[in-house]
């Protein structure tokens, strides 16, 4: 049964502070719609796909009516990049994470950054495809520069990575931001015929499919005389 929707009429008391119903304020039920909203939408979107998944579909999916759906999003646009963010925000995070609890060895440093990357993808395939297949092709996030911002985001943390892993590192901070953009590019690319393939390769192959140009930075970088920090 969906929540009905005439208790939202109420207006805060006169001494400014919210009505409480059911122990919650007006704003914290509002909160709360929004997060079933966004649940839902990952669910739905990452099972169905954005273009296969209505305002409605969400709003039976979250319990709710469709008046609840506009409370908080104008168009399934904005419900989608909502998502997209939060999620990109964890998989960041994963990896950063990993990273950083990872040995000083550049090497380690690389196989679990690209690991927690690879995992947290496979471990939700709804995720995997709402970042690697939908959002490339939902024109509103371009639109509004959210998939150029999102790679800016990991080109400036892969850019950190090699400057973290070659502290030393003698060259200029256009040439290293460059070199970041094109390993975001590559694994990005393979990272979506992965998910498009629902995961067909194993992980062992994709993860050293996306070592290999990380390695040989490293390797091309040692030869030019470049000390490499290690425990």
């Amino acid at each position: 049964m969906t929540e009905q929707p005439q208790t939202e009429t109420q207006q805060p008391a006169k001494n400014s502070k919210e009505r409480q119903f059911k122990g919650l304020s007006l704003t914290e039920r509002k909160q709360l719609r929004r997060e079933k909203l966004i649940e839902a939408g990952i669910e739905a979107y990452g099972t169905h796909g954005f273009f296969s998944v209505t305002v409605k579909d969400i709003c039976n999916e979250a319990k709710l009516t469709e008046r609840y759906f506009y409370e908080s999003f104008k168009k399934s646009e904005n419900l989608f990049q909502t998502i997209f963010l939060k999620l990109i925000d964890e998989l960041q995070q994963n990896v950063m994470q990993a990273i950083m609890q990872a040995s000083t060895d550049p090497k380690k440093m690389i196989e679990s950054g690209l690991s927690a990357l690879l995992t947290t993808l496979k471990d939700n395939p709804r995720m995997a495809r709402i970042i690697y297949i939908d959002a490339m092709l939902v024109q509103e996030l371009h639109n509004q520069a959210t998939i150029h911002e999102t790679m800016s985001r990991f080109d400036r943390m892969i850019h950190a990575f090699v400057m973290l892993m070659m502290p030393n590192i003698d060259r200029s901070e256009r040439e290293i931001s460059l070199v970041a953009t094109g390993l975001n590019g590559y694994v990005t690319q393979i990272a979506i015929r992965w998910v498009m393939s629902g995961f067909k390769q194993s992980m062992d192959e994709v993860l050293s499919s996306c070592s290999i140009v990380f390695l040989s930075l490293l390797q091309t970088f040692s030869e030019n005389g470049q000390p490499l920090k290690k425990n």
